[in-house]
């Protein structure tokens, strides 16, 4: 009798949605980093030695030195669809494929960003906390005003999926919308969104609300700084689902201390998580939340299974769906 081949070893680096997991159990032996909060990296150097693929979010550093450290490691996948934790370029010098999830998180994660410029046009956190602080004692005319979306300009930086999602989200409300991209836009995209494109300089002026859609790459890196506070508007407000170190974090509470710009909405900070101690949680006119722009149940269930198809391809040497530099797959 022919014994069954064994499975290939697999690192899951944190709890996932359940459906993912069991579509990873279907073809490999899965060891899964139960620990709160992600994997230290101690126990990642030590658990990639004897792995065939990694399964891994964005908390993950893979850089270098881990890969260095899984002489088996045959594909990384991650359950993100930014990939800046991942040196990509060492992966391909050693034929390992990297999988992500694009697409899938457009409309949802379109949707918290336009949730977030809500909250921080109305002042919805401040006004929670208010009543919750047993300070609401009567109805006043002066309490909370914020500014009103209807009729106001969007600036969107990075147009891209998910720029433009959000970009379809304000026909309801009347906005006018402004974006700056690294790219000329097809006249199509911008009749179909009905968007004027322009510098990022304009766009950073004349925005009411300013939302980041970016990825994180050298040139992005602290795109959002001192100066551009400054060009803002004094009553404008800031949007990030995007990166946290998109924007200069200590440039942003300056801004927001004194009032150069109005407020800001977070997704996503700059060190990640962020401490209790930092001086943006000091202020009532910031709203950080902790990276949940994608977190609905079915785009996170979605998301896993991805990750897992992606892992499963790279394991069986197929065709990865969703891979990041195919041209590993080509050599």
């Amino acid at each position: 009798m022919v014994s069954p081949m064994p499975k290939p070893r697999v690192l899951v680096t944190r709890r996932i949605p359940e459906v993912g997991l069991q579509a990873i159990q279907a073809y490999a032996e899965v060891e899964v980093w139960e620990g709160e909060g992600p994997i230290p990296r101690d126990v990642l150097r030590k658990k990639v030695a004897s792995i065939e693929g990694l399964y891994c979010l964005l908390t993950d550093v893979v850089d270098e030195e881990i890969l260095g450290r899984a002489p088996k490691l045959r594909v990384v996948s991650t359950m993100a669809v930014g990939y800046d934790h991942i040196d990509v370029d060492a992966c391909t010098r050693r034929k390992i494929p990297v999988g992500n999830t694009p697409g899938v998180l457009t409309e949802t994660t379109a949707d918290f960003a336009f949730a977030l410029l809500m909250a921080a046009a109305r002042r919805i956190g401040e006004a929670a906390d208010f009543v919750k602080a047993g300070r609401w004692n009567a109805w006043d005319p002066t309490l909370f005003v914020g500014h009103d979306v209807h009729g106001a300009t969007l600036g969107i930086i990075g147009f891209g999926r998910i720029g433009q999602a959000v970009a379809r989200r304000t026909t309801g409300f009347g906005m006018r919308v402004v974006v700056s991209h690294s790219r000329p836009i097809l006249d199509e995209t911008l009749r179909q969104t009905q968007v004027e494109q322009m510098s990022f300089d304009r766009v950073v002026e004349e925005a009411d609300f300013l939302s980041l859609h970016v990825p994180l790459t050298p040139q992005t890196e602290y795109l959002i700084n001192q100066e551009v506070f400054h060009r803002m508007k004094p009553t404008a407000a800031l949007i990030n689902t995007a990166r946290g170190r998109v924007v200069d974090s200590k440039a942003l509470y300056a801004a927001l201390r004194d009032r150069t710009i109005a407020s800001a909405a977070l997704d996503v900070t700059d060190p990640e998580p962020i401490s209790p101690e930092d001086p943006l949680l000091t202020l009532p006119n910031c709203l950080v939340v902790p990276h949940i722009a994608s977190a609905s149940v079915a785009t996170r269930t979605r998301m896993a299974v991805m990750a897992a198809e992606n892992l499963r391809a790279g394991l069986v040497g197929e065709q990865i769906p969703h891979c990041v530099n195919p041209e590993v797959l080509r050599t």
